[in-house]
């Protein structure tokens, strides 16, 4: 037989003082007061008769109702035989519906609905009965009742009550859920619900619904759960839109109750803007890394983060922006990592993905150079530098000149300038500007130049690439003095020009000019140059005619500098006047050629070169030679210089005479004996040299 079984509250004792004449009297109180049980738990009162009358041997809670005592006695003071017992409950069956009620034992049970009896098994008996019978329990509150009685022999009871949950018996909705709520976190954007747990035995679970403002809930659950709440983390990001929730239950059999009434929450914006496409565009020595990206519109602020590591940290590097950034700030002969944190007006944050720059060292930007004449030389240099980059530079110079065997310009010299950079401008915020002085230059001869460029210097003594060069021709600003000893004088073969050697050592050549009466005098030709260590120029590519000439001869210094090109004035250079002989023939050259001649004499030669070509009024094809005829002063007239005709279309006349200046005809003749008018040239030889 198993005994009783002991709670803490089937041990409880109500305690009550009384007072009696003045004595303080102490009163046990019914067992049966002091206990309670909770639902579905069963008050349990075991009596020492059948009949449950008179006052319990002994009141406790009992969890279940399945008893086996054998042939003993249910609990101490009660008796083997003869004893009853009844559990009592009264629990809320929610919506109620079809429910079992089985019970069966040795020896009487009756049980009770309400006070109702549904089953009757009320007798003495020596071996188990049993029943089970369907009652239809209406929804709420309801009491069970069963009484038991062992009259002799073994004693044992079992009873149970379930929910019958098929769905073709089970009709019956759960209630709609109660103590419903709901709750938006604003910093997760996450809605929870929580509701009351309905009382039905066969429930199942739970449905969730939601709804956005204006449509109509969906056949689909949002979830579904057997808790008594639900936590949406599903909302959507953009914010401003407002979602209702309802629960619904549903039992075993499939019923479901209706929904709750409608739980409203209005999302607040927590999507952060996006940012993608990060590109680094490029790198400036004096602006920085440049870098472009995209970003959603509604970011009201965007943030450039650099750090020097992939990870991190990362800290601003510029704020307020739009698009595109340029960092000035990024360490030079480094690698920064970068990446855009975009803000919108929700207090949002979106990062884009990390791009990397290996920034080079810094370059500095160079403005130029320019000589200084007004203080007595030197080139001033001068540049331009990031305020962030290093302050200590290196000027470069290379000489070079024009190189006759390779035709391009090597370089003679190359060296660091030993010039101190000052910081002369701050005024352009991104841009300093530093300049010095190059007093170690020497004016470069008028075939070479020098050619300038500037790198800067890390802390870690590393050196940067060179800046942009700057080719500077460095010249002195004086001009030769004015040339003296000037002479011109006429001779038959051309004007001989003469001047004393210039004193300027730097002295590159001299230039001649000529200006003569022709045009009123205003007709100005160069003659040619005379290269330093020369001083004599014969002009004889001038028709010796007897025409007035104002020649001028200008000294040039390797720097470019003379007296012609400083005032522009040709009279401000040594100048003089000569009449030239008139050694024209007397005998003109018909106006109408058929001949084209021209003579030359080259430096030195002891002859004269003629070629000649048919004029274009002239393309006849019978000519059978030509001849060629030299005026003689001595006789007035042009004489044929070959017995023969010539047959080519040059000759070369080499019995010439040196010292004068000669004038020729050339003439076609045809086939029919006839001969052309002639056309002329002439041409001036110098004296043989000696």
């Amino acid at each position: 037989m198993n005994r009783a079984r002991r709670t803490t509250a089937a041990a409880a004792t109500t305690v009550v003082l009384a007072t009696t004449g003045g004595l303080l009297a102490v009163t046990a109180a019914p067992a049966s007061a002091a206990v309670t049980c909770t639902a579905p738990v069963f008050k349990r009162q075991l009596f020492a008769n059948t009949t449950f009358s008179g006052t319990p041997k002994k009141t406790d809670c009992d969890a279940a109702i399945s008893e086996n005592w054998g042939t003993s006695a249910p609990a101490s003071g009660l008796p083997a035989n003869n004893f009853g017992v009844r559990w009592t409950v009264t629990r809320d069956f929610g919506s109620g519906g079809p429910f079992a009620l089985s019970a069966s034992g040795l020896d009487g049970i009756r049980v009770y609905l309400d006070g109702v009896r549904k089953i009757d098994l009320w007798k003495n008996t020596s071996t188990t009965v049993s029943r089970t019978v369907n009652v239809t329990v209406p929804s709420g509150k309801h009491t069970l009742r069963v009484d038991y009685a062992n009259w002799t022999g073994s004693a044992k009871v079992n009873f149970g009550y379930a929910p019958r949950t098929s769905a073709t018996v089970d009709k019956v909705k759960p209630l709609t859920p109660t103590g419903t709520s709901v709750a938006y976190d604003t910093a997760t954007g996450k809605a929870r619900l929580s509701w009351a747990k309905n009382k039905e035995m066969d429930l199942a679970g739970y449905r969730v619904y939601r709804r956005l403002k204006g449509s109509s809930f969906g056949s689909t659950p949002l979830a579904t759960t057997t808790s008594t709440s639900y936590t949406d983390a599903l909302l959507p990001k953009g914010g401003g839109e407002t979602f209702y929730y309802e629960v619904r239950a549903y039992d075993k059999a499939g019923n479901a109750s209706s929904g709750t009434a409608d739980l409203g929450i209005t999302t607040v914006d927590l999507m952060a803007p996006t940012v993608r496409d990060l590109t680094v565009l490029g790198e400036s020595s004096l602006e920085g890394v440049s870098l472009w990206w995209m970003s959603d519109e509604g970011a009201l602020k965007t943030q450039l983060l650099r750090s020097s590591k992939p990870g991190g940290p990362f800290t601003v590097a510029e704020s307020h922006l739009g698009n595109s950034a340029t960092d000035d700030t990024a360490p030079y002969g480094e690698t920064s990592y970068y990446k855009v944190a975009a803000t919108d007006a929700a207090g949002n944050t979106g990062y884009s993905s990390v791009v990397s720059f290996a920034r080079p060292l810094a370059v500095p930007y160079f403005n130029g150079a320019r000589n200084r004449p007004e203080d007595g030389g030197g080139v001033d240099l001068s540049w331009q530098m990031s305020p962030y980059a290093p302050t200590e530079f290196r000027v470069h110079r290379e000489e070079r000149r024009f190189d006759n065997a390779t035709g391009t310009f090597a370089t003679v010299d190359s060296r660091v300038v030993p010039c101190t950079p000052k910081l002369t401008d701050t005024a352009y915020g991104t841009r300093h500007t530093y300049a010095c002085t190059d007093t170690t230059v020497v004016p470069s001869p008028h075939d070479g130049f020098y050619v300038y460029w500037v790198t800067s210097v890390d802390a870690l003594g590393r050196e940067s690439g060179p800046s942009q060069v700057n080719l500077h021709s460095y010249r002195d600003a004086t001009a030769p003095p004015a040339v003296t000893g000037f002479t011109a004088t006429a001779t038959e073969y051309g004007t001989v020009l003469d001047w004393e050697d210039s004193p300027a050592a730097d002295l590159d050549h001299y230039n001649v000019f000529r200006l003569s009466t022709a045009n009123d005098g205003t007709e100005t030709t160069h003659v040619g140059r005379v290269e330093a260590g020369s001083s004599r120029l014969v002009d004889a590519e001038n028709l010796q005619d007897g025409e007035t000439h104002t020649y001028f001869v200008d000294a040039v210094d390797t720097s470019g500098n003379s007296l012609h090109t400083t005032a522009g004035d040709p009279y401000e250079v040594a100048h003089t006047t000569v009449t030239e002989y008139d050694l024209r023939p007397t005998v003109e050259t018909p106006a109408d050629w058929l001949v084209s001649v021209s003579a030359q004499v080259a430096d030195g030669a002891t002859a004269v070169d003629l070629s000649w070509e048919l004029s274009s009024a002239y393309h006849g094809t019978d000519i059978t030679g030509y001849r060629v005829y030299r005026w003689n002063p001595a006789t007035a007239a042009y004489e044929p210089l070959t017995a023969d005709p010539v047959t080519g279309t040059s000759y070369t006349d080499t019995t010439a005479a040196p010292g004068t200046t000669h004038f020729y005809w050339v003439t076609a003749l045809h086939a029919d004996g006839t001969e052309s008018a002639p056309g002329d040239a002439w041409a001036a030889l110098a004296p043989q040299a000696e």
